[in-house]
């Protein structure tokens, strides 16, 4: 990677955190921007227009869900949020308020790059223009086509199945909340149906899975959704 590598706004404002930040992915090639405020971040996001953002939710002078949901409203820029807040509802909390994907605090240096590189292919993929097609593995997924294959065999799903499983194309590498998935694949009156998701998550794992016991693709984020795994993630 060059010196003219992804522009990343790092919005953060614990010393130690920042340093960590900035020692790890300056040396990959990455150019930073730091903000140790939600407003500056926010004049920062605007006036430099960054490849992905780093969000801490703790910062002194906002909430970071409100500096999420602020973004959302003019922004499609990938949103990272590194928090120190582990339970299930936050991490829900930032998804559903606009943000793409969530680490929790400590983390390593090799996870974050990971996400990091997720976010920045999902964003090159959906920038396209093109009709996604989806392979991992044996592993192929055409929305074009319409068309599912797990080595040279077609797979044939229901119109439930194959509607929940192109939610998570076209949202793949990132964590879809419960509801996200319910309201989108189901409808808004849905959104406490989770059993749903686990009966049909089990159908298509039986259906696409090497072995569904042990998930490859369809990777389950314990009280928070699922991901649709990709290389990296």
């Amino acid at each position: 990677m060059t010196a003219q590598g992804p522009l990343i706004l790092i919005i953060e404002d614990e010393p130690q955190m920042l340093r960590f930040l900035r020692a790890s992915l300056s040396t990959h090639g990455y150019r930073l921007v730091e903000s140790t405020t939600a407003s500056d971040g926010l004049a920062q996001a605007a006036a430099r227009n960054p490849d992905i953002i780093l969000l801490d939710l703790g910062l002194p002078d906002l909430d970071g869900l409100e500096v999420t949901r602020r973004l959302r409203e003019w922004a499609r820029t990938p949103i990272l949020v590194l928090s120190a807040r582990g339970q299930d509802e936050d991490k829900i909390n930032a998804l559903d308020a606009g943000a793409d994907d969530y680490l929790t605090k400590p983390f390593s240096v090799g996870e974050l790059l990971a996400r990091i590189r997720v976010a920045l292919r999902h964003v090159a993929t959906s920038s396209g223009g093109q009709e996604p097609t989806f392979s991992l593995g044996d592993l192929r997924i055409d929305l074009a086509k319409r068309e599912i294959f797990v080595g040279e065999s077609e797979v044939h799903l229901t119109p439930t199945e194959y509607k929940l499983l192109a939610t998570l194309v076209k949202h793949a590498g990132k964590v879809v909340t419960h509801r996200q998935l319910l309201r989108e694949v189901w409808g808004p009156s849905y959104v406490e149906h989770t059993q749903y998701l686990r009966v049909f998550m089990g159908q298509l794992r039986q259906k696409l899975e090497p072995e569904p016991a042990k998930p490859r693709y369809l990777v389950n984020e314990p009280g928070v959704g699922y991901r649709l795994k990709v290389r990296g993630a």
